[in-house]
């Protein structure tokens, strides 16, 4: 049986608490959740977990998530995580392919909003601060919401071959995707 793999994580500290953008690697992994297409059930993560995490994802047949190689899998590199070619052939970066398509970033909230109607319930910098607090759980629901979210997207995508996205004027515009 295919098993796909939509997977998001949260850190421990922000770019800024880590000397910037260039330093991901650093940030730590506070929690993540991995969510199997198939089956419709959740995996929660959390540090002394990343061992099955990575298992989970060398596993699957298709890893899907919002800038997985540029963000996640960097944070996962300390932790043991090979990007290598095999892991990238099989990885589905759903904001890898809105850049191409339009020449620019779009974040996860706005693609939501746009498209689903939706919001998100908070956003990394907060999710950082229950970390830090020591509220796991809600770290966890936090990354297991934005995990659904990005499947809601994906599956949109691939039904309509388009996500909506506000542009500077807060008109809904379109983004072709073939996934």
């Amino acid at each position: 049986m295919t098993s796909t793999l939509f997977f998001d994580l949260e850190t421990q500290r922000l770019a800024r608490d880590v000397g910037g953008w260039s330093n991901i690697e650093r940030m730590g992994f506070a929690a993540g959740v991995a969510l199997e297409h198939e089956t419709d059930t959740t995996r929660h993560f959390l540090e002394p977990d990343v061992p099955a995490l990575l298992d989970a994802l060398g596993a699957a047949d298709r890893v899907i998530g919002f800038n997985l190689l540029r963000f996640d899998y960097t944070v996962l590199k300390p932790y043991g995580l090979l990007i290598d070619l095999k892991l990238q052939a099989k990885t589905l970066d759903m904001l890898q392919i809105i850049q191409q398509n339009l020449g620019f970033r779009l974040p996860l909230a706005g693609l939501a909003e746009a498209t689903l109607g939706e919001g998100k319930s908070a956003d990394g910098l907060q999710s950082v601060r229950w970390f830090q607090a020591g509220e796991l759980d809600q770290v966890l629901r936090y990354c297991e919401q934005d995990v659904r979210v990005t499947h809601r997207l994906w599956e949109h995508g691939r039904e309509h071959g388009h996500l909506c996205y506000f542009d500077r004027r807060g008109g809904i515009r379109r983004v072709a995707v073939n996934w």
